[in-house]
């Protein structure tokens, strides 16, 4: 009872990344709350599955395994955790923000009437004072991220009403193994008491699953590009000074929405989130939303027209100047130095 849970989610047998990140600060939060984390697998063929789980630090793996699980569908899962939740309790509820956690998430909360928060980039513990009902709260989760289209940083608490549910999307927190040699426990549940006949109403007949072409997420070293790049030629640039240091092409919605770069190369809030080695902001301005998926970078290069652009702030290194003449330049030098 009031431990932390984290829905892993599954694919061809392989837990997904941003579960395993999830597992990750769950541990930290259950450090500073002095309890347990569990983990909830749903899925087919999960035999060994704990063995990508348990490193991270987790004292119990509850596993839902029935053919009829796999591939996801919303009714049958959700049983599986609202029921779960009910019988176990948890104080906070962490799921990926993807196509199943934002499907799952809400559902699950609504039935619970728990509330949920999307979207998150940050999860810490702390206390809360409510003035007008003289109350003070503690150990809360801190549930942090972008509002009112970005202009802010919001902090969310649920003081009442648990589990405190929140959703992560990919990349915002750091995967990290505890230790192969940590010992946890594993529940086999008995499928037939969580679920109704009626939740598998729908079946999944045939899947159609591409595969994205651009690996940005874990590229080393990422140019992006953003409105101030001025075109989908000026582009041609940045691919050329990619194509030289070895690095990814990125870009921020604006330049995205004008047409200047593929949705598949955004970064930011409701892109993809990085943390490279590098990171060379061409023409980006900087706003939350766009920050919010890059900061973590160990090193940021900002080229601006603009010296008071937002992106200064968590730039390393600023180049005032226009990128029709600095990337050129960068690539000359570039090629100067390496021969």
């Amino acid at each position: 009872m009031n431990n932390v849970f984290v829905y892993c989610e599954i694919e061809e047998g392989k837990v997904a990344d941003v579960s395993q990140e999830l597992l990750t600060k769950g541990r930290k939060l259950a450090d500073d709350l002095k309890c347990q984390l569990e983990a909830v697998v749903i899925g087919s063929n999960l035999k060994g599955v704990e063995k990508q789980i348990i490193p991270y630090g987790v004292d119990m793996v509850w596993i839902a395994d029935d053919k009829r699980l796999y591939p996801f569908t919303t009714l049958p899962h959700t049983s599986i955790i609202v029921k779960l939740f009910q019988e176990q309790k948890p104080q906070i509820a962490l799921m990926g923000a993807t196509s199943i956690g934002r499907d799952l998430g809400p559902r699950v909360s609504s039935a619970l009437h728990s509330g949920l928060t999307a979207d998150c980039t940050s999860l810490v513990i702390g206390d809360h004072e409510d003035k007008k009902a003289k109350k003070e709260y503690k150990d809360l989760l801190y549930q942090i991220r972008p509002a009112f289209g970005g202009n802010i940083v919001a902090t969310i608490v649920n003081p009442e009403c648990r589990p405190q549910m929140a959703t992560v999307r990919e990349g915002v927190m750091k995967k990290e193994i505890l230790s192969d040699a940590y010992k946890g426990k594993v529940k086999n549940l008995e499928v037939e008491k969580y679920v109704k006949p009626e939740d598998f109403v729908v079946t999944v007949i045939e899947r159609h699953m591409e595969k994205s072409k651009v690996n940005i997420k874990n590229a080393g070293i990422i140019v992006s590009g953003g409105y101030g790049v001025g075109s989908k030629e000026n582009f041609n640039l940045l691919y050329e000074l990619a194509d030289v240091i070895g690095a990814e092409v990125g870009a921020s919605r604006a330049a995205v929405d004008a047409g200047y770069a593929e949705h598949e190369r955004q970064i930011g809030q409701t892109g993809v989130t990085v943390r490279p080695k590098l990171y060379i902001a061409c023409g980006i301005s900087g706003q939350i939303q766009h920050t919010a998926g890059m900061e973590e970078s160990s090193m940021v290069i900002a080229i601006n027209t603009d010296p008071n652009a937002p992106i200064n702030a968590v730039a390393d290194y600023i180049i005032t100047g226009d990128i029709a003449t600095v990337v050129p330049k960068m690539i000359k030098y570039y090629k100067e130095n390496t021969k």
